[in-house]
């Protein structure tokens, strides 16, 4: 019997570092393939009572935003000149609000009250 538990002991052993070891593969890959933030990036009023938010970066280019309900289901894309977005047929919830500017992305959570 206890020879059971050695070879079972050891089993787990080895499952448990794998495990940490693909996690390090994993989050190292992740590091590398990461797009550039965007510098200054606010997001207001969140939450949301209105159907508008603003969106101010420290550059005057041109976003790409995109809103995902919580079952990522995109139900809002848009590309704004100016720091106003019109979420006025987003029903209340939580959702995942993507913005692209140039080459940099980011992405954030966004509550509709």
């Amino acid at each position: 019997m206890k020879k059971n538990y050695f070879y079972i002991f050891l089993l787990l052993s080895f499952l448990f570092s794998y495990s940490l070891q693909a996690q390090e593969n994993k989050s190292s890959i992740a590091t590398k393939t990461q797009e550039p933030t965007i510098e200054g990036l606010t997001i207001y009023p969140n939450p949301v009572n209105s159907g508008k938010i603003f969106i101010t970066t420290k550059s005057s280019l041109d976003k790409k935003v995109e809103i995902f309900n919580v079952l990522g289901k995109k139900v809002l894309e848009t590309v704004i000149t100016s720091k106003e977005v019109n979420i006025g047929q987003l029903e209340a919830g939580i959702y995942i609000i993507k913005i692209k500017e140039g080459d940099a992305s980011a992405t954030r959570k966004l509550i509709v009250n």
